[in-house]
């Protein structure tokens, strides 16, 4: 696959990525968050059923190569995973009623900068980019979300809450990867969120077939487009596409989630919001090119 294809693809990921936060907010003008949520990933979980079948009829990787786990192990790490995107993901459902795609789609991205900072607990020392980087992602978020009064808005301080689950999730999952089958972890944690999520669906909202019917179209593009496609378009693109490229590019969903809620939704930001915008993005993306340009420093002085 040539570089401008796998480019192609990771481009398109994230612009599914962040058209999602609108389905995401459309669908809870007729259902709760913890339903959309279970049905969502319901069906993002089901969507992976043909390319696990696909993948293991053809035996795509080696056996000798590809990660072994027992079936304890599987449904312990998916599990954790699960209970983690849980989390992640109802808190910026439930964040979404409160606030604007565009913005929960810049706080939830706040995850790529979180990610090293929590690698301080495995002893992990973030270069200087990435402590610039959170710095101004910071300072972005202030301009975004924080008022004059000094105050938090309530949507936007439970996608900050969120984003640190995010960020958990991608280190659980950095963890569990290189232990085990990609999809067939992505199919349990996908299945233990949607558990969960319509366990408390059943709990604290009202489920009714006709409210489920109205908002099965944006219900659909979160679970069958934002989960299932995406994802498999994310697992095709990266096995040519290095990481730390791959990371800056999917970082893009929070532009695109501004763009779809604008366009959509009518979403506006006012001069101080675009202004925390911008710092956020540059502040996300000097994160991820921090690792490239100490690399290519490093070449350069040998």
């Amino acid at each position: 696959m040539s570089k401008l294809k796998s480019d192609s693809l990771l481009l398109i990921t994230a612009a599914i990525w962040g058209t999602a936060f609108v389905a995401q907010r459309v669908g809870m003008d007729h259902v709760g968050p913890f339903t959309f949520n279970g049905l969502r990933f319901a069906l993002g979980c089901l969507s992976l059923l043909p390319l696990l079948y696909l993948t293991r009829k053809r035996e795509l990787i080696p056996s000798s190569i590809r990660p072994q786990a027992g079936r304890m192990t599987l449904l312990l790490g998916g599990g954790l995973a699960g209970l983690a995107l849980f989390l992640g993901a109802s808190l910026q459902q439930v964040g979404l009623v409160y606030t604007t795609a565009g913005k929960a789609g810049f706080i939830t991205g706040l995850y790529v900068v979180i990610v090293p900072l929590l690698g301080l607990f495995w002893k992990q020392r973030p270069g200087f980019g990435t402590w610039l980087g959170a710095v101004l992602a910071a300072w972005g978020m202030y301009y975004l979300s924080v008022t004059k009064e000094f105050t938090l808005a309530f949507g936007d301080f439970l996608e900050l809450i969120g984003a640190f689950f995010w960020a958990g999730h991608v280190l659980i999952l950095g963890w569990l990867s290189p232990r085990m089958d990609s999809l067939k972890l992505a199919f349990f944690q996908f299945a233990v969120c949607s558990i969960l999520s319509l366990c408390t669906a059943f709990l604290v909202e009202t489920m009714a077939l006709s409210s489920i019917l109205a908002a099965a179209l944006p219900i659909c593009y979160g679970g069958l487009v934002s989960i299932g496609i995406a994802y498999t378009l994310q697992i095709v693109a990266q096995k040519e596409a290095k990481p730390a490229h791959a990371a800056i590019i999917l970082s893009l969903e929070a532009v695109f989630a501004a763009l779809g809620g604008w366009i959509i939704l009518g979403e506006t930001l006012s001069p101080r919001g675009l202004v925390g915008c911008s710092l956020m993005l540059f502040g996300m993306l000097l994160s991820q090119l921090q690792p490239i340009i100490f690399q290519n420093r490093k070449k350069n002085c040998s």
